[in-house]
């Protein structure tokens, strides 16, 4: 299944905080991740599912 057969839940975006610095999150829906500018860290969305591990996320330039 591709990412558009698994849309991510904006609602979810409300519960969901960053695990390292407890910060609110940001949904870039181009990219399929929750942003942490605060970490300056990117969490990926997988099959509609946000990875929400330190190890897993991208570091922003």
């Amino acid at each position: 299944m591709t990412e558009a057969e698994h849309p991510f839940d904006r609602h979810m975006l409300e519960a969901l905080i960053c695990p390292q610095t407890h910060t609110t999150l940001h949904y870039d829906a181009e990219k399929q991740e929750l942003v942490s500018k605060a970490a300056n860290l990117a969490f990926p969305i997988r099959n509609g599912i946000p990875v929400m591990l330190v190890d897993e996320a991208r570091q922003l330039d």
